[in-house]
């Protein structure tokens, strides 16, 4: 599995993955012109990677966020992966290397996540990396059917990322 940042040319890719029912459901509609905006407007806060497997077609996309202020330092993180690569552990090494990323080169001490609150299987697959559920953030997000969403705050400190370095650990 490899990330490479997130180029023009791999949005109409994205927008597919994106498009599948199993992203759609939790993601929205996103189209390559909404993407454009999110990922490439000068005020976009947001960063994004393309997780790439041995072929080197896109079989997901992650991003991320950060909170700048040296008293709050921390980033948020988020994931889409193609229908066909779900379940396969893909997303738990994207998240970690992302994670790996943000704490050693971008010296966050905490992480967040905040997957839909009916998302049992993210909600899994992020504890297995070591989030732990920190509140329910009701009304979070309006679907675009005119409904809302919670979201579950989901967050992990840098000891405790599965995968965290000895020294991290105390070792």
């Amino acid at each position: 599995m490899t990330l490479r940042p997130l180029t023009r040319a791999a949005l109409p890719a994205i927008a597919e993955i994106l498009a599948e029912p199993g992203a759609a459901r939790w993601w929205g509609r996103y189209d390559v012109a909404r993407l454009e905006r999110e990922y490439f407007e000068d005020d976009s806060r947001e960063r994004a990677f393309v997780i790439e497997l041995d072929a080197g077609d896109p079989v997901g996309l992650v991003q991320y966020w950060e909170e700048e202020e040296p008293e709050y330092r921390h980033a948020g993180m988020d994931i889409a992966i193609a229908a066909e690569q779900r379940g396969r552990g893909v997303g738990l090494d994207a998240l970690r290397t992302l994670g790996r990323h943000l704490i050693d080169e971008r010296g966050h001490w905490r992480l967040t996540i905040d997957p839909d609150s009916e998302n049992a299987r993210a909600i899994r697959a992020f504890e297995k990396l070591g989030f732990r559920p920190v509140g329910v953030m009701r009304r979070y997000e309006r679907r675009p059917d005119g409904t809302f969403r919670d979201a579950l705050l989901m967050d992990v400190l840098a000891e405790e990322l599965s995968g965290a370095s000895a020294a991290e650990r105390g070792g």
